[in-house]
């Protein structure tokens, strides 16, 4: 390994990637051309173990997240979800940096469902309902509070005592979060409402959702899984992060689609189209609009480098 090569840790990460910052960074990056192909998946062995690769370039950067899922880990006490990023510099090849994978993926998915918030929630969205306890909640409240005035966090899930210890993480935050029991009550006078968990039945129904919410979906990252159902799919306004990924892999469009309920000409915009303006986003108070996102390697590129960046001199 090269003596210039820099590891950056999960707690270098975090700290360098403020959401400010960041979904300023997206904003330029999205509306640059890059290519980043959807990841590719493999079969590392016949208990379900996987590789994922997810790699990106724009001609200044060159990087490839390299994420393994082994479920069976969680019997031997260690997580089963390990990433690394490694960035290369894009004219020569070379690597310039190892980044930690997880705390990259849970930053910049907050970022770039923020960034698709400044276009599609209103502009005074005060209330946001989070459903789901998992590690990414608490990034998602975080995210789309600072670039909304949100004054109430509403978090809902399955298990009451993973719900509460996901509010303790929030207010120690200075974030204004409560545990709530009832979802269709909560959702009765939410503005956004932020759904980050692995569901195959949808939690979130067309019936419960007011006018002129946002809807942000970032779970459900493979075609067996949904957050959300055909009522509500059918109703919004649908927006993803990239059409090559949202309309291959995320369950809440690609089971709709395939039973005849939306048309792919359904989903009106990706992030691009929004930052370059090619689509205004929100048209009126009332409208639901409905942003899915799966992950892109364009975002991590764009947080690898913006790490890089900041980190590379202290």
């Amino acid at each position: 390994m090269s003596a210039t090569l820099r590891h950056f840790s999960s707690q270098e990460v975090h700290a360098a990637l403020d959401y400010a910052a960041l979904v300023d960074a997206l904003r330029t990056q999205f509306a640059a051309e890059a290519a980043a192909p959807v990841r590719s998946s493999h079969a590392v062995t016949p208990d379900g173990d996987r590789l994922l690769l997810m790699p990106a370039w724009d001609g200044v950067s060159l990087g490839v997240k390299i994420v393994t899922v082994f479920p069976r880990n969680r019997t031997k006490g260690v997580p089963s979800v390990a990433a690394l990023y490694v960035l290369m510099d894009g004219t020569t090849g070379h690597p310039v940096a190892l980044i930690d994978g997880e705390s990259l993926t849970l930053r910049r998915t907050g970022a770039a469902s923020a960034l698709a918030s400044t276009y599609l929630s209103r502009q005074d969205a005060s209330h946001l309902v989070v459903i789901g306890t998992g590690a990414l909640a608490p990034f998602m409240a975080a995210a789309h509070s600072a670039v909304r005035p949100i004054e109430r966090i509403s978090v809902w899930g399955r298990n009451a005592e993973h719900a509460q210890r996901t509010v303790a993480t929030l207010v120690s935050e200075d974030l204004p979060a409560v545990r709530v029991d009832d979802l269709r009550r909560a959702l009765a006078d939410a503005d956004i409402v932020s759904c980050a968990t692995t569901s195959r039945e949808p939690l979130l129904r067309g019936s419960d959702v007011r006018a002129g919410v946002h809807v942000d979906l970032v779970g459900a990252f493979t075609p067996e899984m949904r957050e959300s159902d055909d009522a509500l799919v059918a109703r919004a306004t649908l927006f993803v992060d990239t059409f090559a990924g949202a309309l291959k892999e995320g369950g809440d469009l690609v089971q709709p689609m395939a039973c005849g309920v939306i048309t792919r000409e359904s989903v009106r915009a990706e992030l691009a189209d929004l930052v370059s303006g090619g689509h205004p986003g929100r048209r009126t108070r009332d409208e639901v609009t409905l942003f899915k996102s799966v992950g892109s390697g364009i975002e991590d590129l764009c947080a690898a480098r913006l790490v890089a960046h900041r980190l590379h001199d202290a």
